[in-house]
């Protein structure tokens, strides 16, 4: 697989949500195979990756972050318009093929979708995150402690985004 450039976007605290200042979101664009099954070549590249134990879903309708953990998100199928940051944030569309590295605190809803819909989550060394809608007094200091995955989920241990966070 190529090594694309992915959009980076530094998404900064809003009030009542953290977001995460010091990391950018990750946006790569056409980078999953679609043939055949590909939410179970999503979970294998991720899991490759050291981003196992995936899940199948979609994305919540409403503001949430993880102050425990990245995720990642692979959207297999359909499309989805998605607000990172809460309000006055960054607002994508994201389709199949695509892929967002999430950081730590950065708040993300779901503001509309197709309705097929598929898309597969992971976290970095597996495991499953809190998940939190409102930032608490040690929220920030959580997430800080929250460290840089030790492989980009896409692109494996030389991938990009271990450039992007460790330059920071």
């Amino acid at each position: 697989m190529p090594h694309r450039t992915p959009e980076t976007h530094l998404i900064a605290p809003n009030g009542r949500l953290p977001n995460n200042p010091r990391l950018p979101l990750l946006v790569y664009r056409g980078v999953l195979d679609l043939a055949g099954d590909p939410a179970a070549g999503c979970e294998a590249l991720f899991a490759r990756h050291g981003w196992p134990d995936a899940w199948r879903n979609g994305i919540f309708g409403h503001d949430h972050f993880h102050a425990t953990m990245h995720e990642v998100l692979g959207i297999v199928r359909g499309r989805v318009r998605v607000l990172f940051g809460g309000e006055g944030g960054l607002e994508a569309e994201v389709a199949a093929g695509d892929v967002v590295v999430v950081p730590a605190g950065v708040a993300h809803r779901n503001l509309g979708a197709s309705r097929d819909l598929l898309v597969v989550g992971a976290y970095p060394g597996g495991g499953y995150p809190d998940t939190v809608t409102e930032a608490g007094p040690d929220t920030a200091a959580r997430i800080a402690r929250v460290p840089v995955p030790e492989q980009d989920p896409v692109h494996g241990p030389a991938g990009p985004l271990l450039d992007r966070w460790t330059a920071r």
